[in-house]
């Protein structure tokens, strides 16, 4: 029987509100620093979010799987979701660059929504699971034609992404579960750790020379602009930061929610399991900030003292919520929280697509007939809500907080009709 904690639905509940808010700020040249992401090198709040769900992932992985069974049913079934996630991910990077006969303007954008509808469709869905897989896996070749067959439209769209990372590590994470015990586990994600200390540390850059952490020149970047070149992040495009190396330690990210799972499906009293996910927790901040010193803690990189750091960052607040709700019992204010855990995969996918189609519907700029059209998002923050604000941060926050609130009513709706929609 699985198991199901509220405290985890709330973490990932607060995970989710925090990431909406922070990617989408009204203005952002006027945003409060903790909702910025650190320049590089150090860690704001905000740099916490892509790690603690990757934690979560590797959480409810155990809490998912009541038996370790892995054979044909349950390899396609994982492979089927990896592939899923994945290709949600890749058409994020798709989607404003979708063209076809021709069109413009609102009828480009409904012909791209028109694709959209038609992957909700073939990847939200609950169908036969062998077509599920071969449908996902045709998606997914698919867009790698598109990507990589010399179309003009496609040739710079990006492969790396949230996404596409929260499928890799889910997919070996799983594996790894279903294979091994928490001993090794633990073993594997030190390994890894260390491994990806070593490559960032003691490997040359070709090109550039001493091994850095430095943007553009180090390692990781070398390797995402050979495998990658004109596929990666458009603000860098030489580096990623959900790149290809870096990916090797956001695996032990998901290590550490394994790890954390299966202590709390542990036999153990629940006071029993609070304490040692405790000491686990400062354990791991403890052991991150002294690595720090000589392999700086920075998200972009996804160095190894920056994975301690978040996974005991997110192990100390799933304990503070775990022992709360699970072990006092208080859990009345958890279902505001719980609305907007239950259903991140929406969140996600959508969170990306609904400021691509505000912004590609086009209306007149008010009082300037010469001026070019404006994006319906860029239209109701300069004209009907930054008004409203002295402070134009704190306007840029209103826009977040409202863009929120329109993700609670849809969320309760759901919620309300009892409707969870999984990859």
């Amino acid at each position: 029987m699985k198991t199901r904690l509220i405290s985890l639905d709330v973490l990932r509940g607060l995970t989710i509100i925090l990431m909406t808010i922070v990617n989408n700020p009204g203005d952002w040249g006027h945003v409060y620093s903790p909702l910025l992401h650190t320049e590089w090198h150090g860690c704001t709040p905000t740099d916490l979010v892509f790690p603690t769900f990757l934690f979560i992932v590797g959480v409810s992985v155990v809490l998912a799987t009541p038996q370790k069974i892995l054979n044909a049913n349950s390899f396609q079934k994982i492979i089927t979701r990896t592939l899923r996630i994945f290709c949600l991910g890749l058409f994020l990077s798709f989607f404003s660059k979708i063209h076809g006969f021709g069109l413009e303007g609102l009828p480009l954008l409904g012909f791209r929504l028109i694709w959209t509808a038609i992957i909700v469709l073939a990847l939200f869905n609950d169908y036969d699971k062998k077509l599920q897989f071969y449908v996902a896996l045709a998606v997914f070749l698919t867009m790698l034609i598109l990507a990589f067959g010399g179309f003009k439209d496609y040739e710079t769209v990006r492969i790396p992404g949230v996404l596409q990372r929260i499928a890799i590590v889910y997919f070996i994470v799983s594996i790894l579960y279903l294979k091994t015990n928490w001993k090794t586990q633990a073993f594997f994600g030190v390994i890894v750790l260390l491994t990806y200390w070593a490559l960032m540390t003691l490997i040359p850059v070709p090109g550039v020379g001493e091994p850095n952490f430095e943007k553009g020149t180090n390692l990781g970047a070398w390797l995402d602009n050979y495998l990658l070149p004109g596929h990666l992040w458009v603000t860098s495009k030489t580096w990623d930061p959900e790149g290809i190396l870096s990916t090797l330690p956001a695996i032990g990210t998901g290590i550490a929610g394994l790890l954390v799972g299966t202590l709390l499906t542990n036999s153990f009293s629940k006071d029993k399991k609070a304490l040692h996910l405790l000491i686990g927790a400062i354990f791991a901040i403890i052991i991150g900030l002294i690595w720090n010193v000589v392999f700086p803690i920075n998200k972009a990189l996804w160095t190894s003292s920056y994975v301690l750091y978040a996974a005991g960052i997110a192990s100390l607040c799933l304990v503070i919520l775990y022992y709360i709700i699970d072990v006092l019992g208080i859990s009345g204010w958890t279902k505001f929280f719980v609305i907007f855990g239950v259903n991140p995969m929406v969140v996600f996918f959508f969170s990306g697509i609904i400021p691509r189609v505000l912004s590609g519907i086009k209306v007149a700029y008010p009082n300037d007939p010469a001026h070019e059209p404006i994006g319906l998002q860029a239209y109701f923050y300069e004209f009907q809500l930054s008004p409203l604000f002295s402070d134009p941060i704190n306007a840029s926050l209103a826009y977040a907080l409202t863009y929120l609130a329109l993700w609670f009513v849809i969320l309760y709706i759901l919620y309300r009709n009892k409707l969870v929609f999984k990859v």
